[in-house]
C-alpha cells in the first residue's frame, strides 16, 4: 500500500485533492489507520483516480463524475464519452490545448490498464552524478511542460556562455514546492566544478542505493502511463517509493515521439 503522499505522487495530484475526494465520496482510501488516522491507498486505485481526473479535466462537475463512476461505466463506454467530449474541447480556444494534452495522458493510462508489461522494470544502484541545473516552480503537474521546456533552453544558453559542455544526458527531477506546486530541476550531466551562480547550480546528486527503473519511449506527454506502471510494480513487489522518479533523457531526437527516457524511482 501507499501512503497518501506516495499515492499523490504516482497519481500526479495533490494530497489536498485526495483528501477532498475522500470527503466527497469520490475516492476513499483503501485503509485508514484507526490509531493515527493516516490514509493508505493501493496501486489498483489509480484506475479510479485516472477516471476522476480525466472526467474533471473534460469539464464534468465532481457530482457528475461521481454519478458516471457509480453507474459502473465500462472502459469502452468511458472511452467513447471521453472522445466525444474531447472533440468538443478541440473546437474551443487555443488555451484548451494544454488541458487536452493531459487528458490524452490520462486516457492512455486508462486504455493500458493491465496491458503494460512490467518485466522491463529493473532495480539499480544509481551512482553519484554531477549536474548543472536551473529550477522553477510549476503550479501543478499539468503545467510542467510549459515550464520545463524554456528552462532547458535557458540552461543550455547559460552553459554555452559559461563555456561548460554537457558530458551526459539531461536529468529532470521533481520535488514538492513549499507552499504548493512542483519544484522542477532541469539539469544535464557535466564535468565542471561545483558552483551556484545566479540560479545556475553545478552540484553532485547523491547516490541512490536502490531505484526501480523503466525505459519510457515516446514524448513526455505520455509518460504518465510509464510512471503508473512503475507504481504498480513497486506495490506488487512489496517495495516503498522514496520520492518522485528522475527522468534521464537517453535519446532526444527532433521528433519527440522517438525520445527515449529512463525513469528512476528511488526505493526506501
Amino acid at each position: 500500500m501507499f501512503t497518501i503522499g506516495d499515492f499523490a505522487r504516482h497519481g500526479r495530484v495533490s494530497v489536498r485533492m485526495l483528501r477532498h475526494y475522500d470527503a466527497t465520496g469520490l475516492l476513499h482510501p483503501a485503509r485508514v489507520d484507526p490509531a493515527t488516522g493516516y490514509r493508505h491507498y493501493t496501486a489498483a486505485q489509480l484506475a479510479r483516480l485516472n477516471r476522476i481526473i480525466a472526467l474533471k479535466d473534460l469539464g464534468f462537475t465532481l457530482q457528475q463524475v461521481g454519478e458516471i463512476l457509480d453507474e459502473k461505466v465500462d472502459a469502452e463506454q468511458l472511452r467513447a464519452m471521453l472522445r466525444m467530449r474531447r472533440a468538443d474541447l478541440a473546437a474551443e480556444m487555443a488555451a484548451a490545448a494544454g488541458r487536452l494534452t493531459q487528458v490524452e495522458a490520462r486516457l492512455r493510462s486508462i486504455e493500458s490498464e493491465g496491458h503494460m508489461p512490467t518485466e522491463d522494470v529493473v532495480i539499480k544502484h544509481l551512482p553519484s552524478l554531477r549536474v548543472a541545473e536551473l529550477t522553477a516552480v510549476a503550479p501543478d503537474f499539468d503545467t510542467i511542460g510549459p515550464v520545463i521546456q524554456p528552462l532547458y533552453e535557458e540552461l543550455f544558453q547559460r552553459l554555452g556562455a559559461a563555456g561548460i559542455q554537457p558530458t551526459g544526458p539531461g536529468v529532470a527531477r521533481y520535488e514538492d514546492a513549499e507552499g504548493g506546486g512542483v519544484l522542477i530541476h532541469a539539469g544535464v550531466e557535466v564535468a565542471a566544478a561545483p558552483r551556484d551562480d545566479d540560479g545556475l547550480r553545478v552540484l553532485d546528486l547523491p547516490p541512490v542505493e536502490r531505484a526501480a527503473t523503466l525505459v519510457h519511449r515516446g514524448s513526455m506527454e505520455g509518460v504518465l502511463t510509464s510512471i503508473q506502471t512503475l507504481a504498480r510494480w513497486i506495490d506488487a513487489h512489496g517495495h516503498r517509493s522514496a520520492g518522485y522518479p528522475r527522468e534521464i533523457n537517453l535519446e532526444c531526437p527532433e521528433n519527440r515521439d522517438d525520445w527515449v527516457t529512463e525513469l528512476q524511482e528511488p526505493l526506501r
